[in-house]
């Protein structure tokens, strides 16, 4: 038990880079407008999406190679779409996700004072963001991914253990009837939320690209990673994130839901909103409690996407261009940070916005990555020995017409 213990870590980055915006932004938000209502909707789309993050280390631990080597077999139209999906949405990503860090940040540590550039004002907001990002940026070129491992394991456990104590002095604290009635959104700006809501309910498709890169790395550092001990690593992250999915819509059902508050779509706003009504409703406790648990939410997926991204870049460019050294890891991290900079500075730096946008996007590019990963994890490129089983096939099925389904009925609403 020990050495499976000592074997987590792709799985915790899983955890890591899912358990950000879809938790502690859109969880709380719809248990604030929805009470339980769309707990139905957590668990459905955990579900179906669950084959094609596990097709990532998987495949990995099997073959050898990242997911994107098999795209790349499977034809090099599959990796060249794969890389125009990732260019159109990385940045967005990144900026949604750093952008709630950001106003988390300015809530627990204190605004800096704006100033001007020019015409242009530069908000607190926007500082932390620098900020954020060069720290990021720094953990990262300093430790690589040893680095990340480690901390992610500190970071899932503090988040984890301030999760579960905030969700059981709410439920002590509470003296409502708590309602599971389940609810089916009927107009499209409630049908829009539910899409988004589900977009990144627990991460958005492509991470599971990410997990077969880290799962390699992971093989480097400790040789004993098998496809064994890596699916359960995998699903030890997978349930940590439907756990915390849940706690977090706990959290907003018996905190916010009828409360007659709105949210804000200003990520500063937006922090002090969710931060001090914990405070109001639980005690002076939740304001450490809530600001630990939120932030370390936040961080941990600034830090995991600003890592996979530009790794998942490198690895596509040189499948599709040859061993160019220029674009290594470094580069198209630097890219990265450079263009979620110019997100924020020169195109929209509106939480909500950003948010929905990356969300949505997400969501209906989510068929693609399904049925690629489900081809690849079927097809000879795999050992007979680590393809599916008939219930994971018929899982796999079901949710490719689920995703399918719900991006149409969410485009004829638009």
């Amino acid at each position: 038990m020990i050495s499976k213990l000592k074997n987590l870590g792709p799985g915790l980055l899983f955890a890591g880079a899912a358990i950000g915006v879809s938790h502690l932004v859109q969880s709380t938000r719809a248990g604030a407008d929805f009470g339980l209502g769309l707990v139905w909707a957590l668990l459905l789309v955990n579900v179906f999406k669950y084959p094609f993050f596990q097709f990532g280390p998987r495949y990995a631990t099997a073959t050898g190679e990242s997911l994107l080597d098999g795209y790349h077999k499977l034809g090099k139209f599959v990796l060249a779409f794969y890389f125009i999906l990732n260019i159109a949405t990385m940045f967005t990503i990144q900026a949604a996700v750093t952008i709630v860090t950001a106003g988390l940040a300015s809530t627990l540590f204190g605004d800096f004072e704006a100033f001007k550039i020019g015409n242009r004002l530069v908000t607190s907001t926007e500082i932390w963001t620098v900020i954020i990002l060069i720290i990021c940026l720094s953990l990262l070129i300093i430790g690589r991914y040893k680095l990340l491992d480690r901390l992610m394991k500190i970071i899932i456990i503090t988040l984890t253990i301030s999760t579960i104590i905030a969700v059981s002095m709410a439920l002590m604290d509470n003296a409502n009837p708590i309602s599971f009635k389940q609810i089916l959104p009927e107009n499209a700006l409630e049908i829009a939320f539910l899409i988004a809501f589900m977009g990144w309910m627990p991460a958005p498709l492509d991470v599971a690209v990410w997990q077969s890169l880290w799962a390699i790395e992971k093989n480097k550092d400790t040789k004993s990673y098998n496809t064994k001990s890596a699916l359960f690593d995998f699903n030890v992250g997978y349930l940590s994130t439907i756990v915390l999915g849940i706690g977090f819509l706990f959290l907003g059902t018996l905190v916010m839901f009828n409360s007659g508050e709105t949210f804000s779509n200003s990520a500063s706003v937006f922090s002090g909103q969710l931060i001090n009504m914990y405070t109001v409703s639980l005690g002076n406790w939740a304001y450490v409690v809530i600001g630990i648990a939120a932030f370390t939410t936040m961080f941990s997926t600034t830090l995991t996407t600003l890592d996979a991204s530009p790794r998942a870049m490198k690895k596509s460019s040189q499948l599709l261009f040859g061993s160019i050294s220029k674009f290594n890891y470094t580069f198209w991290m630097a890219v990265l940070a450079v263009g979620t900079l110019a997100i924020f500075f020169f195109l929209a730096s509106e939480m909500g916005l950003l948010i929905k946008i990356a969300t949505i996007l997400s969501f209906i590019t989510a068929p693609f990555y399904a049925i690629a990963n489900y081809t690849l994890i079927s097809s000879k490129h795999t050992p007979k020995a680590w393809r599916p089983s008939k219930q994971l096939h018929v899982l796999s099925w079901l949710g490719i017409i689920f995703l399918i389904g719900f991006s149409i009925w969410f485009l004829t609403t638009l």
